[in-house]
């Protein structure tokens, strides 16, 4: 999901995740109407977000983050394997387990932050702005490991300044203005259109 700024796309995030209820229309998972429903249980349904700004707990721990990740799981048994899953994505994670949070860069932060919300076992992973403010390096290393998450089977819906970088790996598009969608397509599609390419690729 592409968009300039004020096109409500954080807004939609949160009203997906449950933080901010929503302003009109309906929200439906699988099936089921959420709209009403308590972030948490939609923690639990399979929704889990990576928040714009990153938004680690400074005061904690990396395994303190990623303990809070699970809070909601009811199936503990599971949690050393999904640990595993996370240190393998982000190997910088498992030297800095005892590092504070707050103490970290903005690139492991955002790893960080993926990271408590893959060990909530979603079923979709919302990603807001996950390249924002990052070093060139990191931000290559950020959407390689968000192509591996989905390859591994979990849906992602990525808010993203960085059109060229979102766009070449979507499977659909979609463009928001003031809170509409606008256009959609596939992204590669959407990669091509010239309007596209002038409004947020920089290329005429």
């Amino acid at each position: 999901m592409i968009g300039a700024n004020g096109a409500v796309k954080t807004k939609t995030m949160r009203a997906i995740s449950g933080i901010r209820p929503a302003s009109g229309g309906r929200i439906t998972f699988d099936g089921e109407d959420i709209t009403r429903l308590r972030a948490d249980l939609r923690v639990v349904r399979g929704i889990s977000q990576a928040p714009e700004g990153r938004g680690v707990f400074p005061g904690m721990t990396v395994m303190e983050n990623l303990d809070m990740g699970a809070y909601a799981r009811k199936d503990r048994k599971n949690l050393a394997a999904d640990l595993d899953r996370v240190f393998t994505l982000f190997p910088r994670l498992a030297e800095r387990k005892s590092q504070v949070g707050g103490t970290m860069s903005g690139g492991e932060q955002q790893m960080l932050a993926i990271g408590r919300a893959l060990m909530a076992k979603p079923r979709v992973l919302l990603l807001d702005e996950p390249s924002m403010g990052l070093a060139p390096q990191f931000i290559q290393q950020i959407f390689r490991i968000i192509t591996e998450i989905n390859e591994q089977g979990t849906t992602i819906l990525l808010v993203e300044q960085n059109a060229q970088q979102a766009l070449s790996r979507a499977h659909r598009a979609y463009v928001l203005e003031t809170g509409r969608i606008t256009k959609s397509g596939t992204g590669r599609t959407m990669l091509a259109d010239p309007s596209i390419k002038e409004a947020y690729l920089g290329v005429a």
